[in-house]
Protein backbone atom coordinates (compact mmCIF):
# COMPACT_ATOMS: atom_id res chain seq x y z
CA UNK A 1 0.00 0.00 0.00
CA UNK A 2 1.20 3.23 -0.65
CA UNK A 3 0.76 6.50 1.37
CA UNK A 4 -2.00 8.22 -0.79
CA UNK A 5 -3.72 11.24 0.70
CA UNK A 6 -6.63 11.68 2.14
CA UNK A 7 -9.78 13.17 -0.53
CA UNK A 8 -10.56 16.31 -0.60
CA UNK A 9 -14.04 15.22 0.48
CA UNK A 10 -14.35 13.94 3.74
CA UNK A 11 -15.52 10.35 4.00
CA UNK A 12 -17.59 10.94 7.38
CA UNK A 13 -20.82 9.18 8.51
CA UNK A 14 -23.06 8.67 11.44
CA UNK A 15 -25.67 6.20 11.42
CA UNK A 16 -28.58 5.53 13.91
CA UNK A 17 -30.53 2.44 14.32
CA UNK A 18 -33.36 1.69 16.70
CA UNK A 19 -35.56 -1.35 17.13
CA UNK A 20 -37.42 -2.64 20.07
CA UNK A 21 -34.10 -4.79 20.69
CA UNK A 22 -31.67 -2.41 20.22
CA UNK A 23 -30.46 1.71 19.77
CA UNK A 24 -27.05 2.02 18.18
CA UNK A 25 -25.45 4.59 17.03
CA UNK A 26 -22.53 4.60 14.72
CA UNK A 27 -19.96 7.41 13.67
CA UNK A 28 -17.20 6.71 11.49
CA UNK A 29 -14.06 8.47 9.75
CA UNK A 30 -12.87 6.45 7.09
CA UNK A 31 -9.51 9.08 7.08
CA UNK A 32 -9.01 8.61 10.79
CA UNK A 33 -6.41 7.74 13.01
CA UNK A 34 -7.62 5.03 14.69
CA UNK A 35 -9.62 6.55 17.63
CA UNK A 36 -12.37 4.54 19.36
CA UNK A 37 -15.05 5.67 21.66
CA UNK A 38 -17.57 2.34 22.45
CA UNK A 39 -19.96 1.68 25.22
CA UNK A 40 -21.85 -1.45 24.00
CA UNK A 41 -22.33 -3.44 27.05
CA UNK A 42 -20.06 -5.95 26.07
CA UNK A 43 -16.25 -5.69 27.34
CA UNK A 44 -14.84 -8.33 24.74
CA UNK A 45 -16.88 -7.16 21.90
CA UNK A 46 -15.49 -3.57 22.94
CA UNK A 47 -11.71 -4.63 23.01
CA UNK A 48 -12.43 -6.45 19.17
CA UNK A 49 -13.81 -2.98 18.03
CA UNK A 50 -11.02 -1.63 18.81
CA UNK A 51 -9.01 -3.77 16.80
CA UNK A 52 -11.05 -2.64 13.73
CA UNK A 53 -10.47 0.79 14.51
CA UNK A 54 -6.70 0.39 15.41
CA UNK A 55 -6.02 -1.38 12.45
CA UNK A 56 -8.05 -0.14 10.19
CA UNK A 57 -7.05 3.29 10.78
CA UNK A 58 -10.33 4.53 10.99
CA UNK A 59 -12.03 6.72 13.41
CA UNK A 60 -15.15 4.94 14.96
CA UNK A 61 -17.78 5.99 17.89
CA UNK A 62 -20.18 3.16 18.74
CA UNK A 63 -22.82 3.61 21.17
CA UNK A 64 -25.61 0.67 21.70
CA UNK A 65 -28.32 -0.06 24.12
CA UNK A 66 -29.72 -3.98 24.04
CA UNK A 67 -31.27 -6.63 25.64
CA UNK A 68 -28.72 -7.98 26.95
CA UNK A 69 -30.94 -9.15 29.77
CA UNK A 70 -32.00 -11.88 27.17
CA UNK A 71 -28.58 -12.80 25.40
CA UNK A 72 -26.17 -10.73 23.70
CA UNK A 73 -27.23 -11.72 20.14
CA UNK A 74 -29.12 -8.73 18.79
CA UNK A 75 -26.83 -6.25 20.25
CA UNK A 76 -23.81 -8.05 18.40
CA UNK A 77 -25.87 -8.45 14.91
CA UNK A 78 -27.22 -5.06 14.82
CA UNK A 79 -23.87 -2.90 15.82
CA UNK A 80 -22.60 -5.23 12.57
CA UNK A 81 -25.56 -3.68 10.80
CA UNK A 82 -25.19 -0.54 11.82
CA UNK A 83 -21.35 -0.61 10.74
CA UNK A 84 -22.04 -1.91 7.67
CA UNK A 85 -24.50 1.01 7.15
CA UNK A 86 -22.41 3.56 8.12
CA UNK A 87 -19.38 2.39 6.11
CA UNK A 88 -21.76 2.39 2.72
CA UNK A 89 -22.91 6.18 3.61
CA UNK A 90 -19.82 7.37 4.11
CA UNK A 91 -17.70 5.47 1.28
CA UNK A 92 -17.66 7.34 -2.58
CA UNK A 93 -15.60 3.89 -4.69
CA UNK A 94 -14.60 6.39 -7.35
CA UNK A 95 -10.58 6.08 -6.87
CA UNK A 96 -10.60 3.17 -4.08
CA UNK A 97 -8.43 -0.09 -4.00
CA UNK A 98 -11.56 -1.98 -3.65
CA UNK A 99 -9.64 -5.26 -2.33
CA UNK A 100 -8.15 -5.35 0.73
CA UNK A 101 -6.32 -8.33 2.49
CA UNK A 102 -4.11 -9.56 5.09
CA UNK A 103 -2.43 -12.10 7.16
CA UNK A 104 -2.44 -11.57 10.95
CA UNK A 105 -0.76 -13.77 13.76
CA UNK A 106 -1.11 -13.79 17.42
CA UNK A 107 1.11 -16.44 19.53
CA UNK A 108 0.05 -19.65 17.49
CA UNK A 109 -3.21 -18.20 16.05
CA UNK A 110 -3.24 -16.93 12.40
CA UNK A 111 -5.92 -15.91 10.33
CA UNK A 112 -6.47 -14.18 7.15
CA UNK A 113 -9.22 -11.66 5.91
CA UNK A 114 -10.08 -10.39 2.29
CA UNK A 115 -12.64 -8.40 1.38
CA UNK A 116 -13.79 -7.08 -1.51
CA UNK A 117 -16.06 -3.10 -1.91
CA UNK A 118 -18.41 -5.43 -4.98
CA UNK A 119 -21.75 -3.99 -4.37
CA UNK A 120 -22.47 -7.74 -3.44
CA UNK A 121 -23.06 -9.16 -0.45
CA UNK A 122 -21.38 -12.18 0.76
CA UNK A 123 -19.63 -14.04 3.47
CA UNK A 124 -17.53 -16.60 3.35
CA UNK A 125 -16.64 -17.77 7.14
CA UNK A 126 -14.67 -20.41 8.44
CA UNK A 127 -13.99 -20.35 12.37
CA UNK A 128 -13.53 -23.47 13.82
CA UNK A 129 -13.25 -22.08 17.56
CA UNK A 130 -11.68 -24.24 19.87
CA UNK A 131 -14.56 -23.90 22.81
CA UNK A 132 -17.87 -21.70 22.48
CA UNK A 133 -17.07 -18.98 24.75
CA UNK A 134 -14.18 -16.02 25.83
CA UNK A 135 -14.95 -15.61 29.45
CA UNK A 136 -19.05 -15.30 29.40
CA UNK A 137 -18.80 -13.96 25.36
CA UNK A 138 -20.66 -16.35 22.89
CA UNK A 139 -18.03 -16.56 20.02
CA UNK A 140 -20.39 -18.27 17.59
CA UNK A 141 -22.49 -14.32 17.49
CA UNK A 142 -19.37 -13.02 15.70
CA UNK A 143 -20.64 -14.65 12.52
CA UNK A 144 -23.84 -12.78 13.28
CA UNK A 145 -21.63 -9.70 13.58
CA UNK A 146 -19.83 -10.41 9.66
CA UNK A 147 -23.34 -11.36 8.72
CA UNK A 148 -24.55 -7.96 9.18
CA UNK A 149 -21.72 -6.37 8.44
CA UNK A 150 -21.90 -7.62 4.92
CA UNK A 151 -25.47 -7.29 3.88
CA UNK A 152 -25.19 -3.59 4.81
CA UNK A 153 -22.04 -2.98 3.68
CA UNK A 154 -22.14 -4.48 0.56
CA UNK A 155 -19.30 -6.29 0.46
CA UNK A 156 -18.23 -9.69 -0.20
CA UNK A 157 -15.96 -10.91 2.76
CA UNK A 158 -14.06 -14.15 3.13
CA UNK A 159 -12.79 -14.64 6.81
CA UNK A 160 -10.22 -17.80 7.51
CA UNK A 161 -8.74 -18.81 10.74
CA UNK A 162 -5.86 -20.92 9.48
CA UNK A 163 -4.72 -22.09 13.03
CA UNK A 164 -5.19 -21.54 16.61
CA UNK A 165 -5.42 -22.91 20.10
CA UNK A 166 -6.50 -20.30 21.96
CA UNK A 167 -10.41 -18.76 21.22
CA UNK A 168 -9.21 -15.40 22.25
CA UNK A 169 -5.97 -15.03 19.77
CA UNK A 170 -8.43 -16.96 17.15
CA UNK A 171 -11.13 -14.33 17.92
CA UNK A 172 -8.39 -11.47 17.95
CA UNK A 173 -6.33 -12.20 15.02
CA UNK A 174 -9.72 -11.95 12.92
CA UNK A 175 -10.72 -8.70 13.85
CA UNK A 176 -7.13 -7.59 13.57
CA UNK A 177 -7.03 -9.09 10.01
CA UNK A 178 -10.26 -7.52 9.14
CA UNK A 179 -9.44 -4.14 10.28
CA UNK A 180 -5.96 -4.39 7.80
CA UNK A 181 -8.23 -5.47 5.22
CA UNK A 182 -10.62 -2.99 5.72
CA UNK A 183 -7.79 -0.27 5.73
CA UNK A 184 -6.43 -1.37 2.37
CA UNK A 185 -9.96 -1.58 0.51
CA UNK A 186 -10.82 1.97 0.99
CA UNK A 187 -7.90 3.27 0.36
CA UNK A 188 -7.43 6.12 -2.55
CA UNK A 189 -5.54 4.63 -5.34
CA UNK A 190 -3.24 7.21 -6.63
CA UNK A 191 -2.48 5.97 -10.06
CA UNK A 192 -6.51 5.66 -10.46
CA UNK A 193 -8.27 8.46 -8.04
CA UNK A 194 -11.06 9.22 -10.65
CA UNK A 195 -11.64 5.44 -11.55
CA UNK A 196 -14.53 3.26 -10.49
CA UNK A 197 -12.47 0.10 -9.58
CA UNK A 198 -14.86 -2.23 -11.97
CA UNK A 199 -15.42 -3.24 -15.72
CA UNK A 200 -19.22 -2.21 -15.45
CA UNK A 201 -18.21 1.66 -14.66
CA UNK A 202 -19.83 1.38 -11.30
CA UNK A 203 -20.12 -0.57 -7.70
Amino acid sequence: MSDAAPPDNPRRASVERNTKETQITVAIDLDGSGQLEVETGLPFLDHMLDQIARHGLVDLSIKAQGDLEIDAHHTVEDIGITLGQAINKALDKTGIRRYGHAYVPLDEALSRVVIDFSGRPGLDYHVDFVKGTVGNFDVDLFHEFFQGFVNHAFVTLHIDNIRGKNAHHQVETVFKAFGRALRMAVEIDPRASTVVPSTKGSL
